[in-house]
């Protein structure tokens, strides 16, 4: 029993389990530091969040050992129902709303006087997505590539839409987008298919803020723009997207000839973006979004507005050096100075406090677990496991490089934590549930049973 015991411990890949722990635990005294003020006192609405964070990181670990033990394929016969649910808590959370300003994810209840906080949906749900969309993808493989493609499409499409539509929370949204591209792109559907949506989602956005760019940060009327402000010149455009496209599938139809299929292609994106873009503008994204979005282009278009925030992460990460202030050192996280810096900017106080060696080091910890990602993805032999292996990989990729290039000024501030380092207990349990699963993948990586 005892040998059989370790035998069972030794195959599972402590070089990731390893480095998310230690991740976890730099997490937690970046918390604490968030938590001190200039005089060396906790901060009265911050100072149990150190706590917190250890009391989800010890909740995570017993999760993520059950999920380490559980065979992975013993979730597929619970996946319909698991995203039943998730898609009615992610409608449930647009009724919880504290307020109609701000974007909302909580699960919030009132009892009397008193509101409970039941979590964030939207998290679990990334990792229900994965599981659901890598079950269809296995299954899927001798389906026409195009309903293949369309299939996996809603199923990722209800999730991010409710979270963009409801909440809304773009950033999220977006995680759910990027997730899908790896996982489509690792199960060969076919890269015309993936660029479409890809061009979609990017170009959507970008025609979606073009008109708060010109007012806000160029602050001068560029004619070309005219047709996203005026209603009749977009309507305009829309109609010849629709009409070019609609002559490209009847030239397809009747010639055969494949110029015709690009034609078609390269119009409609162009159709859909400003459809889409128009209705996002009006109906989905609220103006200090959009102001979000655009200011990491000129933090100093609105120094003491919306670019505060950012320019207060630059002088954090610049005041840092090479090696530092010192842990507790720090000065703009202890004047309170940077926002959320607990969650989206804890790598600003990491950069103040540890300097560019202390970022090197995280840096390498990331990359490390990333790479003993991609060997279980590679090594594994159920294609399932790769798929699921794949979707946690993108997720904690994309977090990751949007969160760092959002705290350094080179993405737009969308508000995604970093990975096991921000504060938040259904983020912070979830992520240690795919390391779990990940073990789990790794552990049974040459059994070849059918579930």
């Amino acid at each position: 029993m005892k040998l059989k015991l370790l035998n069972t411990l030794s195959l599972f890949d402590y070089i990731l389990l390893g480095c998310s722990l230690i991740l976890i635990v730099i997490g937690i005294l970046f918390i604490y530091s968030a938590a001190i003020d200039m005089y060396g006192a906790l901060v009265a609405k911050h100072a149990n969040e150190y706590i917190n964070q250890i009391k989800y990181a010890s909740i995570g670990i017993v999760l993520l050992v059950l999920a380490s033990f559980i065979d992975y394929r013993r979730y597929i016969r619970y996946l319909p129902v698991l995203y039943l649910i998730t898609v009615a808590l992610l409608i449930i959370v647009h009724f919880c709303k504290i307020d109609s300003v701000s974007a909302h994810s909580w699960l919030v209840f009132r009892i009397g006087s008193r509101r409970f906080r039941l979590g964030q949906p939207s998290e679990p749900a990334k990792l229900v997505f994965i599981m659901c969309l890598a079950v269809y993808l296995d299954r899927s493989k001798q389906e026409q590539p195009l309903k293949r493609f369309l299939i996996a499409t809603l199923i990722m499409a209800i999730p991010a839409m409710l979270i963009l539509v409801l909440q809304p929370d773009m950033g999220t949204a977006l995680v759910f987008v990027a997730i899908f591209i790896f996982m489509c792109f690792v199960a060969d559907i076919p890269l015309r298919y993936i660029l479409f949506i890809t061009f979609m989602g990017l170009f959507t956005v970008i025609l979606a803020v073009l008109p708060t760019w010109q007012s806000f940060i160029y602050k001068k009327s560029l004619p070309i723009l005219a047709i996203l402000t005026n209603s009749k010149l977009r309507l305009i455009v829309i109609a010849s997207g629709t009409a070019i496209s609609i002559i490209g599938v009847i030239g397809q139809i009747l010639f055969k000839e494949k110029y015709y299929y690009w034609i078609t292609y390269v119009a409609s994106i162009f159709t859909i973006c400003f459809i889409a873009s128009w209705a996002a503008e009006a109906k989905v994204l609220d103006e200090y979004q959009k102001k979000r979005l655009v200011i990491f282009l000129d933090p100093y278009a609105d120094k003491e507005g919306f670019g505060y925030h950012l320019i207060q992460s630059l002088i954090a990460i610049g005041a840092g050096g090479f090696n530092g202030r010192g842990f507790l050192q720090g000065t703009q996280s202890h004047y309170q100075y940077l926002p959320t810096q607990s969650t989206d900017f804890i790598f600003s106080i990491m950069a103040e406090e540890w300097g560019f060696l202390g970022g090197v080091i995280l840096f390498a910890l990331y990359v490390i677990m990333l790479i003993r990602i991609m060997l279980i993805m590679k090594k594994t032999t159920n294609v399932y496991a790769m798929y699921v292996s794949t979707g946690i990989f993108g997720m904690f990729l994309f977090h990751f490089i949007i969160n760092v290039g959002m705290v350094m000024g080179i993405m737009p501030v969308i508000g995604i934590p970093l990975p096991f380092l921000s504060f938040g207990g259904s983020a912070l349990i979830t992520q240690m549930v795919c390391i779990g699963i990940l073990e789990s993948i790794h552990y049974r990586r040459l059994d070849f049973s059918v579930y």
